[in-house]
């Protein structure tokens, strides 16, 4: 047997979402056995109440197994969450006071992580993006293969946390939520719009970051053609500008990182998430639309720009993105879909919170 905590000693590689199980202080207990994405047998506790969150941001994650208070059994986690979506953690502080009380192993990189802490915590599961082999480590996965993986994820979260009902009950909607654009899709065959996908919009001055993994997955799902597609290496990279003035893609859609209370200090960031208006997201995308390489494309010029929350990529409600995009992608085809009405059902069927602000936006209403 490995020894307890060794995995925790490994630096996280953002790889993969994992489950690292501390055996040896609870082996009494008893384990259970269950095969991971990676298709390896790996044995956890049979009863976990001691969780390390290796990334903050997974509480939603969390909280679709264990609604009325998923911070029960969480001892620990890394402190990205309020500085990557500041509007969305302080959504959960108002609901859950007690959460800037857990203590923090981390900061928002993988260098951050500090195993010392991790281990003074003695956590029963640790949920962390780790990549090793030869050590006690579950693997899921609701970003690098989201469709694939986000069900098979929440169904192995669900039985390593002694949730099988709950888990199966979110995945059995989230299944037909996708199905609703993939039946259509499959039935109609539309041809496939060109789109240009930036990457997190404003964090830089330059253009023109793209994605093909991450939030690209869930629009080629939605029946996308993605202009980056095997010109960029791995999940995301820069295109040039005058690469996309000469192709000119159908549409163009921005992934969204600003917030409302930050919108002054970022003005080139799309506003979307959780304190974000109708009206200051719109406000916001019509100004980052005005960047240099990105005014000149046609899909600006005539109203074919949108934007979209960039946060979905590693949410487990990833699915509404792509009934989003496929509302973008084929309008007249999905013109009864309400992705809205989607979310809405999510939040108060498997959230503890309600859903609050906008998370995609359009340059025309």
């Amino acid at each position: 047997m490995p020894s307890p905590f060794r995995c925790l000693r490994l630096l996280l590689t953002g790889a993969l979402i994992s489950l690292c199980a501390a055996f040896a202080a609870h082996a009494q207990q008893g384990t259970v056995t269950v095969t991971d994405l990676a298709g390896r047998t790996v044995h956890v506790p049979a009863r976990v109440e001691r969780i390390l969150l290796g990334e903050g941001r997974l509480l939603p994650a969390l909280a679709v197994l264990d609604k009325e208070n998923p911070l029960r059994r969480l001892v620990g986690m890394m402190g990205e969450f309020e500085k990557l979506d500041e509007a969305g953690y302080a959504q959960w502080k108002r609901r859950f006071p007690q959460i800037d009380q857990v203590p923090r192993v981390g900061r928002t990189s993988s260098g951050s992580f500090s195993d010392e802490q991790a281990i003074a915590l003695r956590p029963q599961l640790a949920i962390l993006g780790l990549a090793a082999a030869g050590v006690a480590v579950v693997f899921i996965d609701l970003r690098h293969e989201p469709l694939a993986n986000t069900p098979r994820s929440m169904l192995l979260l669900g039985e390593v946390l002694g949730r099988k009902a709950e888990a199966e009950a979110f995945v059995k909607f989230w299944r037909a939520q996708l199905a609703v654009v993939a039946d259509r899709l499959a039935q109609a065959r539309p041809e496939a719009p060109t789109v240009f996908l930036e990457n997190r919009v404003g964090l830089s001055e330059g253009c023109c970051d793209t994605m093909v993994g991450l939030v690209g997955k869930l629009l080629d799902a939605a029946g996308a053609q993605n202009v980056a597609r095997g010109l960029v290496p791995g999940e995301f990279g820069t295109l040039n500008p005058e690469f996309l003035i000469a192709r000119q893609p159908r549409l163009y859609i921005g992934t969204g990182i600003g917030t409302l209370a930050t919108a002054q200090q970022t003005p080139l960031r799309i506003v979307l998430g959780a304190d974000a208006t109708p009206e200051a997201a719109r406000a916001s995308l019509a100004r980052a639309v005005q960047r240099r390489g990105i005014a000149q494309l046609q899909a600006v010029k005539e109203g074919r720009a949108y934007a979209m929350w960039h946060h979905f990529y590693n949410s487990p409600f990833n699915v509404v993105a792509v009934q989003v995009f496929a509302k973008w992608l084929h309008p007249s085809l999905f013109a009864d879909l309400d992705p809205r009405a989607t979310l809405q059902t999510m939040y108060e069927r498997f959230q503890p919170i309600p859903l609050e602000g906008v998370y995609w936006t359009a340059l025309k209403p």
